[in-house]
């Protein structure tokens, strides 16, 4: 694996926790039009912030010291890390949002890895300063653990493992469930509104941001599996700490395999397993040609061109550790960043040759949909998927394309 190129992945879910949680721990959120951040909120945004600002209590509330977990398989060097923390030259301009609420702000840098920021609030008369760790993990498991254990008091992980604190969002990537970016950016979207603001808190846990990570895609060693039907009997790769796939796999009669992000790759290109799903911009860094072709070279598998899930990201806190309030503001903040991040996605799947797409015949498309319905109103039953998020994800299918035959049926 090229760990330069892997670096690209998760680079969006880095970017966007560092730039959220710093937000949210800064306590701003308006600004004029952005260079590269977007930072304009509603009126309802703005008046909560007034509010929080006048608030006595909040102020006590603003911890002292703050660590935000970011995954990066290269560490601190890596190139989704520099990405990320280049948005700190948005400094300057935030202190000139804060003064505008009447807030001066000092920011320092003790070092690459940590940020000072200090505040003084003349109308009341309060001063508050947080030190801001970053905290790198090359192992995203380690990290999600280390956040369940409060070592991190925010952190960026992949929706299939932050389902674990908050089954609500991570249902968001469930089968067949958002079919594209339009239909994915109107749920980030739906989500950043106020009305949501219950579900996104779970016991302790806060999700502050969802970010999308590209279409997930059906990857073959070989061209000859092109229908569900040819799946029976084959290997398939699942994410060992995933159960809703290894179901999915079952059902179909394959036999699943687990695998994690670090083996996937070579699992699939030393013929391990036949068929995975990933998102496409997992092809280059992972070498994933490598599995598509033969000792000669010859192209012999390829990918189907037909997502079955929408990928996506969770930044999520310990809610203790923040005031009160800040989580919807930095999850209307998110929702507004989404254009570079699918642009992002789209550069990287250009890149993908001509010769390894798989065209799925439209006449197969429409039982796919159904068999992907099926299973997952299967998996809601059996407590795989929230019944809530599914029925919000249906209502957003069916305002884009209301004719869809699903939108008579009252199943979902």
């Amino acid at each position: 694996m090229k760990n330069n190129k892997f670096t690209r992945l998760i680079k969006p879910l880095v970017t966007s926790c560092v730039i959220a949680l710093s937000l949210m721990v800064m306590n701003v959120g308006h600004a004029a039009p952005a260079e590269k951040l977007d930072l304009t909120l509603s009126t309802y945004s703005q008046n909560k912030i007034k509010k929080l600002l006048n608030d006595p209590k909040v102020w006590d509330q603003i911890p002292k010291q703050v660590t935000l977990c970011v995954y990066s398989p290269n560490g601190e060097h890596g190139e989704a890390f520099e990405q990320a923390t280049s948005y700190l030259t948005e400094i300057p301009r935030i202190v000139r949002i804060a003064k505008q609420y009447g807030v001066n702000m000092n920011v320092t840098r003790p070092s690459n890895l940590q940020m000072n920021l200090s505040f003084d609030y003349p109308k009341l008369k309060k001063t508050a300063s947080t030190l801001v760790t970053l905290k790198v993990y090359t192992n995203e498991s380690v990290l999600t653990e280390d956040f369940r254990s409060k070592r991190c008091d925010g952190a960026g992980i992949s929706n299939l493992r932050a389902k674990q604190f908050n089954k609500f969002v991570g249902s968001i990537d469930a089968i067949g469930a958002v079919q594209t970016y339009k239909q994915l950016t109107a749920v980030i979207q739906t989500l950043a509104n106020p009305k949501f603001d219950d579900k996104m808190v779970n016991k302790d846990f806060e999700v502050v941001g969802v970010v999308p990570l590209g279409g997930a895609y059906i990857m073959v060693g070989d061209r000859n599996i092109n229908t569900l039907a040819k799946a029976a009997g084959k290997k398939i790769a699942v994410l060992q700490f995933d159960e809703t796939q290894k179901k999915l796999v079952q059902n179909v009669g394959a036999q699943p395999v687990a695998v994690d992000l670090l083996t996937v790759g070579p699992k699939f290109n030393n013929k391990e397993v036949d068929i995975m799903a990933a998102p496409a911009i997992l092809f280059e860094p992972m070498e994933l040609h490598r599995g598509m072709t033969d000792k000669s070279g010859k192209v012999v598998g390829g990918i189907i061109k037909f997502p079955v899930i929408q990928v996506t990201g969770t930044l999520i806190m310990h809610r203790n550790k923040f005031p009160a309030g800040m989580g919807s503001i930095a999850r209307e903040i998110i929702s507004k960043q989404l254009t570079p991040a699918f642009n992002f996605v789209d550069k990287l799947e250009g890149r993908i040759p001509d010769k390894y797409w798989m065209t799925l015949n439209e006449s197969d498309k429409p039982g796919y949909v159904r068999l992907m319905r099926e299973a997952r109103i299967q998996m809601t039953k059996e407590g795989y998927y929230d019944p809530d998020m599914m029925k919000l994800l249906k209502q957003i299918r069916c305002s884009q394309d209301p004719t869809n035959y699903e939108c008579a049926l009252k199943d979902e």
